[in-house]
């Protein structure tokens, strides 16, 4: 652990060794992470499962690849994706970690279900773009198709997509943590943020047009539907967030005037 000042506070090369040696601690619990995920990969037929939503729509059920280097490109892909989402809580916690001095004890206490609560939302918002928006989407996207039209659909730039389309999801669904994070530290409050209801609705439908595919109305509505409910979710959390933060406030304030 670094010393501290006298007055509490971190000298300023010591708080640039603090951030150096978090970053080295991020970076190589990522590092390792894609590297047991690239092992899974390459010894599993976990691209199978990745490709599992395009395959009813691939006449052989197969993607194809038309350079030497596609396979291993695809291989590093999928691990870039599986070793970022089994490191974020390390990456959470040691930016957490680095931002604890100026947190007081009762901010602290709400890292590990912030963590917790982060990595089911990630691991919730993945799911959901595998199981359920990748399948519909492509369901629309290849209603177009002509009879003057074959599909040569190239497993490098698929998997691409869809490793981009779980990271979005996974990201999309943080909302909650982020605004409970946030009331916690006394950033906002359910009142604020009930008051921001039409703007989030409208951010809500340009984040979802922005991560889907093309001009497909229907894959934005699909998309921010969810993400104005997980707003909407968020003020709930925010409401009690506050509201225990309010009857901590009122407990301390009669302990000092009873000390007092």
């Amino acid at each position: 652990m670094s010393k501290q000042a006298p007055s509490g506070e971190m000298p300023f090369l010591e708080h640039l060794e603090e951030l150096r040696m978090r970053l080295f601690w991020g970076l190589g619990t990522l590092f390792v992470c894609m590297m047991i995920a690239f092992a899974i990969v390459w010894q599993f037929d976990v691209i199978g499962l990745v490709a599992a939503p395009i395959k009813p729509f691939l006449p052989d059920g197969k993607l194809i690849f038309t350079h030497p280097a596609d396979p291993i490109a695809i291989v590093l892909k999928i691990a870039f994706g599986l070793g970022f989402a089994a490191a974020s809580p390390v990456l959470v916690y040691q930016a957490w970690a680095f931002l604890s001095p100026a947190l007081h004890p009762h901010e602290k206490r709400v890292v590990i279900p912030v963590i917790i609560g982060a990595a089911g939302l990630f691991v919730t918002g993945a799911w959901l773009a595998v199981r359920f928006a990748m399948p519909a989407m492509f369901d629309v996207l290849f209603s177009f198709q002509s009879t003057s039209l074959s599909q040569m659909i190239s497993a490098r730039e698929y998997v691409g997509f869809a490793v981009t389309m779980c990271l979005a999801f996974g990201g999309t669904f943080q909302l909650p943590i982020v605004i409970l994070a946030l009331t916690a530290m006394g950033l906002t409050t359910p009142k604020a943020l009930g008051g921001f209801r039409k703007h989030a609705a409208i951010g809500s439908f340009i984040v979802a047009s922005i991560i889907t595919p093309g001009d497909l109305i229907v894959m934005t509505v699909m998309l921010g539907v969810p993400l104005y409910l997980l707003y909407e979710f968020s003020i709930v959390v925010s409401f009690f967030v506050y509201r225990a933060k309010q009857r901590r406030a009122r407990a301390e304030e009669s302990i000092g005037k009873a000390t007092a």
